[in-house]
């Protein structure tokens, strides 16, 4: 086998899991037809109150959350809170991320790693995020530092597992390809175990991005004073479902972008895949 059937080989392992390229046409509507359910529903919603066939009094027609935005908006308190929630997912999510891919590697590389860490980490897995709350707030305060960890719990186990294993599901022939070509570790690694996990690891990056998402809901309620988990709870407490609602369509909006930038940026290493979703 010659160096290049070898590459093809490492790229060809990761393929299991991706879906075929659509083609360029479908791509062009996509977009479009993403947006024909949400739209659809708000649709019919509001017909339905304008209609009188409901009150829209504990769920909002379009318009008011509409209002709620560009109220909150132009008054200037949307943008800080949007800020402090994507600088908070933005430190959880690189403390996850590097914690997670630094063990799940370890431990689908090394049997000895995986059976002295696995069991532990699969029962912590199993603990609800709301349960760490108030370790963490007797540990590290209510303030910044509380809030990021807490994060970096939820993307730290999905890139884990999802790290673990693509590691574990590289074919060891191509391994064995390498130590013929006598490549070095960084090669090893650059010319054939990369190729053959990047799929499974840029799937398990947006699984643990989401979950950082879900995580950093619980995050804000931990004594903020700011950031769009605040803007739920202050919604919740002073009765205002459309300020509630709002909050929720702007987490989805968010999720969405930075999802879309995650694919946007690791694509260029992912030719001849196609994770979109």
């Amino acid at each position: 086998m010659t160096l290049s059937q070898a590459e093809t080989f490492s790229g060809a392992a990761g393929r299991t899991a991706a879906t075929p390229r659509r083609t360029t046409g479908w791509r062009r509507w996509r977009f479009a037809l993403g947006l024909l359910l949400p739209v659809g529903l708000a649709v019919v919603w509001e017909l339905a109150v304008r209609g009188g066939l409901a009150q829209g009094r504990l769920l909002p027609p379009p318009s008011r959350i509409a209002e709620t935005l560009y109220a909150l908006a132009r008054s200037g308190e949307l943008a800080p809170h949007i800020a402090a929630t994507l600088q908070r997912i933005a430190a959880g999510f690189a403390l996850g991320v590097v914690a997670g891919t630094a063990l799940g590697a370890l431990s689908g590389a090394s049997g000895l790693a995986r059976a002295i860490v696995d069991p532990t980490l699969q029962g912590l897995r199993a603990i609800p995020s709301i349960a760490w709350v108030p370790l963490f707030i007797l540990w590290l305060g209510i303030f910044e530092a509380s809030k990021v960890t807490l994060i970096a719990v939820g993307v730290f186990f999905p890139v884990y597992l999802g790290t673990l294993g693509a590691v574990m599901a590289v074919d060891r022939k191509i391994i064995e390809v390498g130590q013929v070509f006598l490549f070095s570790g960084p090669t090893m690694v650059r010319r054939i175990l990369l190729p053959a996990i990047l799929p499974h690891y840029v799937t398990a990056l947006r699984a643990g991005l989401g979950l950082g998402w879900m995580f950093v809901v619980a995050a804000e309620f931990m004594g903020a004073s700011e950031g769009l988990g605040y803007l739920l709870l202050d919604g919740q407490q002073l009765g205002k479902p459309d300020q509630i609602v709002a909050a929720i369509l702007v987490f989805a909006v968010l999720g969405k972008t930075t999802d879309t930038l995650l694919l946007t940026l690791t694509r260029p290493l992912l030719k001849g895949y196609d994770l979109d979703a």
